[in-house]
């Protein structure tokens, strides 16, 4: 099933978050919740108890046959093949002039392959594994649209899914998943997340996604589980230091200049965008990503231009106050390599006048772990 790329789709929850009072949104071709109660509550739920996501709008494609690990090895920067059963990675697609066509998870079941994508770049990805699938022996089935996810994200994530999900959930280590129920119902649960915190992503039919989100929110409420829409995920991944696809990934900028050296592995056979990310290796002229803290009290945003000694430097690619951080005003910016020196000092321009920053290392924020 291939979703229409002309209008706002609706995910199986879109009737649960209107019930639920949430501000609706477009983004990656759904109607999405942005915030139910405010995104300061829903990112304190996520950062100190839990927070329930709608993930449906991600691409979800299946990939059958003897030969997917090798297929999939040649198509993107991370290892395939060498993933364990019921193991989770996290990789690139990218085109040949070692830009990103999307950030992807994979995740290796016994019968298949389980591929996660971008809303926004489904269509896109989905016509590239056509585009480039062998004559026979790869099966691929696109549910985008019709199998749903639900994500659990926060410190008592786990506390709160006992006894909801079976097997026991407790020993699974995280980027790994298995293959079980939650409220009785058949999933795919998986120890991974977008937000910094640990939780389980809920692979489940549609159909049993509306009850599955309200149970959860009705039994978990007295746990501290609240609903957490795409404005809380944004602050929480930035303050975490995860890329966002069209802003610290675009077909322009590839896994080198975000700062994801480790997940291309160069030591591979020949994959799409290898020679252009080996030459860009080896001159190491290209530009970073890098986290930014900004002496202003606005924030600063997509498009906004960095300096260093009054020289163009670069742009701010996402921005945000970090309440993680005592609500400092954070940054990441895409720079020359000589002003992207963790200590530097730089200035962004907001709204006309320059703001002192200071480059930092990422991520902003890692959870302690106990």
């Amino acid at each position: 099933m291939a979703l229409s790329q002309d209008s706002m789709n609706r995910t199986a929850l879109h009737d649960e978050h209107v019930a639920l009072g949430a501000r609706i949104v477009p983004f990656g071709g759904f109607e999405m919740p942005l915030q139910y109660g405010g995104i300061l509550k829903e990112h304190d739920a996520v950062r100190n108890r839990a927070g329930l996501f709608d993930l449906s709008h991600m691409g979800q494609f299946i990939l059958r046959g003897n030969d997917v690990a090798e297929w999939a090895d040649r198509l993107t920067c991370n290892n395939v093949a060498t993933m364990k059963p019921y193991q989770a990675r996290y990789n690139i697609f990218c085109n040949e002039r070692g830009g990103a066509h999307d950030d992807v998870i994979f995740y290796r079941l016994p019968d298949y392959w389980l591929l996660v994508v971008n809303a926004a770049n489904a269509q896109k990805i989905w016509s590239h594994l056509q585009k480039h699938r062998p004559p026979s022996g790869i099966r691929l089935e696109n549910r985008h649209g019709t199998s749903a996810l639900i994500a659990i994200q926060g410190p008592k994530s786990l506390e709160l899914m006992h006894g909801v999900a079976r097997p026991d959930i407790g020993q699974l280590k995280y980027y790994f998943c298995l293959e079980g129920t939650v409220y009785d119902k058949p999933a795919i649960i998986a120890r991974t997340g977008y937000t910094g915190e640990d939780g389980f992503e809920l692979f489940v039919d549609a159909a049993d996604a509306p009850q599955i989100w309200k149970r959860l929110l009705e039994e978990k409420k007295s746990g501290g589980l609240a609903p957490a829409g795409l404005g809380a995920r944004d602050v929480l991944r930035l303050e975490a230091g995860m890329p966002l696809y069209g802003h610290e990934l675009t077909e322009e900028i590839g896994p080198l200049s975000a700062g994801l050296n480790w997940a291309v592995k160069l030591s591979k056979q020949e994959f799409i965008g290898k020679s252009a990310l080996q030459e860009q290796q080896t001159k190491d002229d290209y530009k970073r990503i890098a986290g930014l803290i900004v002496e202003s009290r606005a924030p600063a945003r997509e498009g906004y231009q960095v300096f260093a000694n009054d020289m163009r430097a670069g742009e701010v690619r996402s921005g945000s106050i970090a309440p993680s951080l005592g609500n400092q005003n954070i940054a990441t910016a895409l720079l020359e390599r000589d002003a992207a020196t963790v200590g530097d000092e730089l200035q962004v321009e907001i709204r006309g006048t320059r703001h002192t920053a200071r480059v930092v290392g990422l991520p902003f924020y890692k959870r302690a772990r106990g």
